[in-house]
Formats: C-alpha cells, structure tokens, sequence
C-alpha cells in the first residue's frame, strides 16, 4: 500500500516539487513539469516526454543529457494536459523543433495531439510517437491500439540519441517510430497498487495467483495462473515475445526486466539468469541487458519483460551516454547549467472585461452552479474512484475533484472582477483541463468552453443559448474523443441529456423544467451503461470486468447535471421570466 501522504489530490504536486528539490543538478520546474537544467545546444531537436504521475522513474527521472529534455507531468495516472505538455514543450525548445512522446492511451493521445496542434499553429515544428510496445493489450494486426508500458525508454532513448547527434525532426520522429516498431513487452503481476489515501488497491489477485498481462495503471490482466516458479515465468516471458519477432530483427536484442514497483532486485535477478539462458538458446545476441525499475506502477508487485531489437543505425544510437536522475549509462561530458531557478511558462492573463449588468447576474448563477458540482464532487469523488477501478485506474474521482476546483476558482476570481457569463465559464473551463489533466480533463474542458460560448457577455442568456451551448459541448466532445453513444463513455450520458434539454426548450419548456427532465435521462443512460462492454479507453481490452458497473464518466456527468439543476431551479424562483 502506499502510506504517506498529506491530501492526496495535492499528492502529485508535492512530488513533482520533491523530486526538483531533490535533482536541480538535473532538472528545474517549469509549469507543467520539468525540463533539463543543464544548457541544450541551439538548434538541438527537443525531446519532451510525459505521462501520469504514479510512474517513477518515468517520466521526469529520465530528463538529462543523453535523453529527454523536458518530461510533462500529470495527475496520478493521469495524462497532463494539453496546456502542461505545450507548456513544457515551449521551455524545452532549442530552435530545432519538438518531438513528443509518450504511451498510448486515450488521454495521453488527446492532450499531446491538442498541444502539438498549438505548438504547430505557433509555428514550432512538432512531431509525435506514441508507445505501443505492450503485446497483451491488442493482436499483432491491431498495434496501433496497443499501450505503452516500460518499451517507452527505448524509444525515448533512441529519439533523444538521435536529437544529441544533430538530427533533424524528421529524422528523429522516423528512428522514434523505428524503434517503436522494434520494441515488444509484456507484463505480470502478483499484487495489485494503491492510489494514495485509497482505501483498496485499485485491484487484487488471489493469495498464490498471478494476473497475466496487466497494465501499468492497474488495469486488470488478460489472464490468471498459479505462481510459477522463477524459470517458468521466464519461459512465458520470452516465449510471448520471441512469437512476435520483428520483420527484419538480425538477431541482436536488448532485454530490460522491469519492476513495477514491489518485486525485489534479488527477485529480477533470479528470473533474469534464466532469461539470458532462453535468449542464447534462441540464438540471439544479447546486448547491454537492463535489470531494475524504470516503469513502475506506484508499489505493485509484478514485472515486465521489454526485447527491444536492434539494427546498425539503432545499435550506435544506443551507445549514446545518458545522465539523469534515475537512469545513465557511460560517461556524459560535463555540461553548463542554466542560470536561474524554476521558470513558468504560460500566456500572460488577458484583461477581464465587466460584463453587462444582466450577464453579470448570469455569471453568478455559473458561479453558483460550478459550486454545487464541487461539492457534488467531493461527495462522490471515493465512489467514482471506485467505479473507476473496476477496469481503468481509478483517478476519476481524484481528477474530477482537481479540475472542478481549479474550475471554481477561476470562475471566483472572473466574478469578483466583473465579468460577463461566456467569461467566467470560460476561465473554468481553461482551469478544469488544465488542472484535471487525463481524458476527463480535456473533455470537460470542452464541454464548459462550448457552454460559455454560447452564454455571450451581455445580456441574460436564453434558454435557447443554453441548450445550443450544450449540443455544441456535445459535438465537440464526440469530434475530439471519437466516441460514439454504445462505447461507454460520458458520450453515453451526455447525447441524451442534449437531446432531451434542445426537445424541452424547443417545446418551450423553462430552462430549469427542460433541464431537469434532461437530467433525469442522463442519469437513465448512465445507469444502462453498467450492461455495455467499452470500445474506448483504458477499459477497452478488459472490457468484461466492467459489465454489471456503469462508467464512471457517464456517471460523474449524471450526478453533476441533476446537482446544477437545482442551482436552475433557484434562479427560476428568483426570476419568473426563466
């Protein structure tokens, strides 16, 4: 279990300033994350990283010469959002471009798209790998799909060799995407990890059982076995990655055993011997083996078996010295460091401008509403982790607190300046995504910034607005996560509320009426998602486990518009012409 913390939705933070505090001959904090405090050569190819916290030595512990130049960090397993990642891709710039990378899951794939996009709009150069190294989470024909686990060091590696050697971005994504092709894990597990102040582990496995092909945020494994011994596990280790030889592979390979958090040296040590023995039985040249932790998932017990296989361009790459806080191999040259201390990068804050009278009394109905959602939140947020749980990683509870409220906070300060309703929401939903960080983050962020848009400044926005804000919300949602209604998803609870609140107002219903009925079908839908199998997300490829329990997406959505629609039915009581 883990067993210190203070409050842990400030646990990653703390960290993050734990490990700078720590590691300044490394790395210094930027918003965001972190980024190399020693100098990087102009023109030099950045090489930003990142991921959830819940992690170490990924991703911030492999920031240094020889490999990553800035590493995004987001909440307990969760991705970071697209502000963290575009802001630390901004301080890791040298002149040469950026490429991103990171492994493959939903939220990750969304906020470093969004960040890329911006980046490229500012006209910095940008390209992206995703990771998908981990062979238990999609078939051979599906590797697009497939997560990334503890194969991202060897891309990381070799992207930031090949940026150290003076390539250009296009030749670094295009050894990044080689090396990708190159790299195959899979993973096991004896116990399951603990988010801090969780009460549970996220899940368990029987005393003497073992969860074969587990993912890195708790998700459950494709199978389960008695506990083999150590030569045994090596042999189902080495036998699931030698079948998925890469076409054109030589024969030369490097081997990383990984601990994912709980399993001993000694442990990595015995199974290790024997893994040598298969691989020279195999007839294949073992080169610089890695034995240790380098992804781990908070205090699981399990480990990982990473082959990744070499050719004459990736083997001199890998040569590359490396100097990080948790990672180096040979002999990096001294390099100078760069003077000062953390450095923030962000937009400097626009001017609020006052809003009309009419849409200040509206933004203090948003104000109020951002406040029951809060402290619906924080009601349910140990019920949402748990839900969850079941087959994903169990921050859902842990975000939504985060991002609800950053989101109240801003709406505070934009109304205590005067603002308008478009611009209080909006400052929320910035806040929101940017605090939340993984899939939900980003698609609240969405959602509140497609509702402010449609509230305006001036005047008091009709029921009409509200309802059109809300399709919007909807469509943007679906565009930018691709999630359709049967994939159990928020999209699940959120297309039938749209469409019953534009049914009511169209009618001519009251807002607060139309939207208590919508809400009732949102919470309707959410429940009927305990019977679907999910088609996206972290829970896709164990689906099974979560049949009998509702998304908590969908779920978290449900509770939050039947809270609001009580802040709607005060403001219809104060103003009869709601």
């Amino acid at each position: 279990m883990t067993r210190l913390w203070n409050d842990p939705v400030d646990f990653a933070d703390e960290m993050i300033a734990g490990f700078v505090a720590a590691n300044g001959r490394y790395v210094r904090r930027v918003t965001g994350g972190v980024v190399r405090s020693t100098a990087v050569p102009p023109g030099e190819v950045a090489v930003v990283i990142g991921g959830g916290s819940g992690h170490y030595p990924a991703f911030g512990g492999l920031v240094g010469p020889g490999l990553a130049h800035g590493a995004a960090m987001g909440n307990l397993f969760a991705s970071p959002s697209a502000q963290q990642v575009h802001a630390v891709a901004t301080a890791a710039h040298a002149g040469g471009g950026v490429f991103l990378s990171y492994g493959n899951y939903a939220g990750d794939v969304l906020n470093f798209d969004a960040a890329q996009a911006r980046l490229r709009a500012e006209g910095v150069p940008c390209e992206t790998v995703a990771v998908t190294d981990d062979i238990s989470s999609a078939g051979p024909d599906e590797r697009h799909r497939r997560r990334g686990i503890a194969g991202d060091l060897t891309v990381f590696r070799i992207a930031a060799a090949a940026a150290a050697a003076g390539y250009d971005l296009a030749d670094v994504a295009r050894v990044g995407r080689l090396a990708n092709d190159r790299t195959r894990s899979f993973g096991v597990a004896f116990t399951g990890c603990t988010l801090p102040g969780a009460p549970e582990p996220l899940f368990t496995v029987p005393a003497g059982r073992m969860a074969v092909g587990l993912g890195i945020h708790g998700e459950p494994g494709i199978d389960e076995t008695e506990i083999p011994t150590a030569d045994d596990l090596a042999a189902l280790l080495v036998g699931a990655l030698l079948a998925e030889r890469p076409d054109g592979a030589d024969g030369r390979v490097i081997p990383l055993l990984n601990g994912l958090g709980s399993l001993k040296y000694e442990e990595l040590f015995v199974v290790y011997r024997k893994i040598a023995e298969l691989l020279a039985e195999a007839g294949l040249e073992v080169v610089d083996p890695h034995v240790g932790e380098y992804c781990t998932s908070f205090d699981m017990a399990g480990t990982s078996l990473t082959l990744f296989w070499l050719d004459d361009e990736l083997a001199s790459l890998w040569e590359t010295p490396v100097d990080t806080p948790a990672y180096r191999r040979g002999a990096v040259a001294p390099v100078a460091r760069v003077a000062g201390p953390a450095v923030a990068v962000a937009a400097a804050a626009e001017a609020i401008a006052a809003g009309d009278a009419a849409s200040v009394a509206a933004a203090a109905t948003v104000r109020a509403a951002l406040d029951i959602l809060v402290r619906t939140v924080d009601t349910h947020a140990d019920e949402l982790g748990r839900i969850d749980a079941i087959a994903g990683d169990g921050d859902h509870g842990i975000g939504m607190q985060r991002g609800s409220h950053a989101a109240l906070a801003a709406a505070e300060a934009a109304v205590t300046a005067g603002a308008g309703a478009q611009t209080v929401l909006a400052r929320a939903a910035d806040a929101w995504s940017d605090r939340a960080g993984g899939t939900s983050g980003a698609l609240w962020g969405v959602i509140l910034s497609s509702l402010a848009t449609s509230l305006g400044d001036a005047g008091r926005p009709s029921a009409a607005a509200v309802a059109a804000g809300v399709a919007e919300g909807r469509r943007a949602v679906m565009a930018y996560g691709k999630a359709e209604v049967g994939d159990k998803t928020l999209v699940d609870a959120l297309v039938p509320f749209s469409a019953e609140l534009s049914r009511g107002v169209a009618a001519g219903a009251r807002l607060a009426d139309a939207w208590r009925l919508a809400a009732a079908a949102a919470t309707e839908a959410a429940a009927a998602t305990a019977d679907l199998l999910p088609r996206m997300g972290r829970a896709r490829t164990h689906g099974q486990n979560s049949v009998g329990t509702p998304d908590p997406g969908a779920h978290s959505l449900a509770l939050i518009v039947t809270a609001v629609g009580d802040v709607l039915a005060a403001a219809k009581e104060r103003n009869a012409h709601d």
